[in-house]
């Protein structure tokens, strides 16, 4: 696996699972998890802002395996949290700009779709 590619588990949000509830324009690509979504013009930053969160991961590894203080380790795990949690909160927002945005214009049980989509993944971010 490459650092640009994100291990999912069933569920995700990021799997190559379609979305409940979307229905792609034709050729839009939605289907397996490609095509354009609302952080693809985005893309190249999140993957940057990914790598640095990797990078905060690989220092928590070497700082366990030199034997750092564990206040010190627990400090980089509270960053590192962090981060991650500013990534979600970013994508959440384009999700809800471009996708529920969207789903908006058409209305019926494609918005209803979107937006018990988005309430379910802001209960995930709120348990993590």
């Amino acid at each position: 696996m490459t650092t640009t590619q994100a291990r999912t588990e069933p569920g995700d949000a990021h799997g190559t699972e379609p979305h409940a509830g979307h229905t792609p324009a034709a050729g839009a690509g939605h289907q397996g998890g490609h095509g354009p979504h609302g952080y693809s013009a985005q893309k190249d930053a999140h993957l940057k802002r990914l790598r640095r969160i990797e990078g905060q991961i690989r220092g928590l590894q070497r700082m366990v395996d030199e034997d750092v203080y564990c206040i010190d380790v627990l400090t980089q795990v509270s960053a590192s949290t962090k981060a991650l949690q500013s990534f979600a909160l970013s994508l959440l927002e384009e999700h809800l700009r471009h996708c529920v945005a969207a789903a908006a214009e058409e209305g019926g049980a494609e918005l209803d779709a979107k937006v018990a989509e988005a309430t379910a993944a802001i209960g995930r971010l709120l348990r993590s």
